[in-house]
C-alpha cells in the first residue's frame, strides 16, 4: 500500500476518534450543572429582628384646655426648656379672679360671725354658771326657812319671801340653760356657714386655677399649636378640647418601632438593641427593650385589633419600644429611626449561608436517588397516607461529594444576618452548593456539578 494512502487512513481514524470524544464531552457537559460552592463553618451568631418607627420621649404629656377663654399671654415657645412650676399659658381670668375675690370676703365675713357666735356662747355658758349659782343660794335659803317656819320661828312673809326669791331663782336657771342652747345652735350655725363659704372659695379658686397652666416637670415644648388672642375650649362628650401644647421629658429617649407579627415571638424585655436615626445617618446608638405591646396593630390603619370588631386577614405589627442608653441632646420627637434588636446569640456554632437551604419534597428525592432514565423505578404510592409522606417537603442543602451534588436533610437553628446555624446533618468543612438561585431551584439529587466561584456575569439574569 501506497504511503499516501496510509497517511489517509490515520488522518480518518484521527478524525473519527476526536468526533467520539467531542461527542463524549459535550454529552457529559450538556448533563453537568454548573453551581458555585462554599464551605461549613464555624463562627459567632447573632439573630437579629429589624423594625421601623420613630423617636419618641418615654414621657411627655399633652396639656389641653380646662376652661373655657381667651389666651392672654404664652410665656413659652416652641422647642423651650421649661422647670417644674413655671408657668406656661395664661388665660383670661377677670370673672374668676372677682368670683374668688367676693367669696373669699365672704369667708371672712362668716369666719367673723363664727367668733361672735362663739363668743356669745361663751357669755351665755357663763350667765348660766351664774344662775346656777343664784338657784342654789336660793335654794339653800327656801330650805332653812321652811325648817324655820315650821318650827314657828319666822313669820309667814318671810317664808313666802324665800320661797318666791327660789321659784325665780329656778326660772332664771331654765332662761340661762335656753340661751346656752340658742348660742351653741346659731355657732354651729355659723361654722356650717364657713364650711360652706370655704368650699365655695375652693371651687372659684380651682376654675381660678384652670386659667393658668404651669409645667407638671423639667421638659421641653415639642408642640405650641395655638396664638396668643386665641379662644380655647375644654373637651365635652366625643368632642376634644382644645390642645395648648405638648410638654415632653427629654431626658429619658425611646425608639417606637413596629415589629412584624412573625418575629414578635423571639423579641423579649431586656434585651440588646442597635438604633440608627435618619436624621444622623452613620451613628449608632446602643438600646434597650423597655416595652412590649401585647395588641396587635394593623398595619394600613394603626388600629389596634383590640379596637376592631371584625377578624382581618391583612399584616400586623406589635409595638416595641427601645430606650437609649445615650441619647444626643439635639433628638426630636417625631424622627425616623430603625431598630435591630438582638434576639440570640451563639458562639461558636456551625453556620452555612442562607441562600444555600432549599426545600425538596420527598417522593422526588426517592425518585432521583433510585437512578437514571430507563432504570426500574420505584412504585408509585397507592394509599393516600404514602402520597402524603412523598409530598413532605424536607429542608436541605446540597453536599458536593465526588463532583457530584448529594442532598442532605439539615436542623436549623438561629438566623443570623447572611447565615444560619445548623444543628444536625452537615460537618465542619463539607463543600456544599450556595448558588445560583437558579442552579438551586432546578438541581436534582445526584446530578453531576462543576464548581465555579468566579464573580458572575452582571448581564445573567435568574428568574
Amino acid at each position: 500500500m501506497k504511503t499516501w494512502k496510509k497517511v489517509l487512513i490515520i488522518i480518518g481514524v484521527l478524525v473519527v476518534l476526536l468526533g467520539i470524544v467531542g461527542f463524549s464531552v459535550a454529552k457529559s457537559r450538556k448533563n453537568t450543572v454548573q453551581v458555585q460552592s462554599g464551605k461549613v463553618t464555624r463562627e459567632d451568631l447573632n439573630s437579629i429582628v429589624s423594625a421601623s418607627g420613630e423617636i419618641k420621649p418615654k414621657t411627655y404629656v399633652n396639656i389641653g384646655a380646662n376652661a373655657f377663654g381667651k389666651i392672654v399671654k404664652l410665656h413659652v415657645v416652641e422647642g423651650a426648656r421649661v422647670k417644674k412650676g413655671q408657668i406656661l399659658a395664661q388665660l383670661e381670668n377677670v370673672q374668676s379672679a372677682a368670683d374668688v375675690a367676693a367669696n373669699r370676703a365672704n369667708l371672712a365675713a362668716t369666719r367673723t360671725d363664727a367668733v361672735a357666735a362663739e363668743a356669745a356662747m361663751r357669755t351665755a355658758q357663763a350667765d348660766l354658771n351664774r344662775t346656777k349659782a343664784e338657784q342654789e343660794r336660793s335654794r339653800l335659803d327656801y330650805q332653812r326657812a321652811d325648817e324655820l317656819y315650821k318650827s314657828q320661828l319666822i313669820p309667814k312673809s318671810e317664808y313666802d319671801a324665800k320661797k318666791a326669791a327660789y321659784e325665780s331663782a329656778e326660772a332664771a336657771f331654765g332662761q340661762a340653760r335656753a340661751r346656752v342652747a340658742q348660742s351653741k345652735a346659731q355657732m354651729e350655725s355659723a361654722e356650717t356657714r364657713v364650711t360652706q363659704s370655704a368650699a365655695t372659695l375652693r371651687r372659684a379658686s380651682d376654675v381660678l386655677s384652670k386659667t393658668e397652666y404651669v409645667a407638671p416637670y423639667d421638659g421641653v415644648i415639642t408642640n405650641l399649636p395655638v396664638r396668643e388672642g386665641e379662644t380655647v375650649v375644654m373637651g365635652i362628650q366625643n368632642a376634644p378640647g382644645s390642645t395648648l401644647m405638648t410638654l415632653a421629658d427629654m431626658s429619658t429617649i425611646t425608639a417606637e418601632v413596629k415589629v412584624d407579627e412573625t418575629d414578635i415571638v423571639n423579641v423579649k424585655l431586656g434585651q440588646d438593641a442597635e438604633v440608627t436615626i435618619d436624621a444622623i445617618p452613620k451613628k449608632k446608638f446602643k438600646g434597650v427593650v423597655s416595652e412590649i405591646g401585647n395588641n396587635a396593630v394593623l398595619r394600613s390603619t394603626g388600629v389596634s385589633t383590640a379596637q376592631t370588631t371584625g377578624g382581618s386577614q391583612e399584616a400586623k405589627d406589635f409595638k416595641v419600644v427601645v430606650t437609649l442608653s445615650e441619647p444626643p441632646e439635639n433628638l426630636r420627637p417625631g424622627l425616623s429611626a430603625t431598630a435591630k434588636i438582638t434576639t440570640a446569640t451563639k458562639k461558636d456554632v456551625l453556620a452555612i449561608p442562607i441562600q444555600a437551604l432549599t426545600v425538596r419534597q420527598r417522593g422526588d428525592l426517592e425518585q432521583q436517588k433510585a437512578g437514571p432514565k430507563g432504570s426500574v423505578q420505584a412504585a408509585p404510592p397507592q394509599d393516600r397516607q404514602a402520597r402524603d409522606r412523598d409530598k413532605e417537603e424536607l429542608q436541605g442543602v446540597f453536599v458536593v461529594r465526588n463532583k457530584k451534588a448529594e442532598f442532605v436533610q439539615v436542623d436549623t437553628g438561629i438566623t443570623g444576618t447572611t447565615d444560619i446555624e445548623v444543628l444536625g446533618g452537615l460537618k465542619e468543612g463539607d463543600e456544599i452548593v450556595t448558588g445560583s438561585y437558579k442552579a438551586l431551584r432546578s438541581l436534582k439529587n445526584g446530578a453531576t456539578v462543576k464548581i465555579d466561584n468566579s464573580a458572575p456575569k452582571t448581564d445573567e439574569k435568574e428568574s
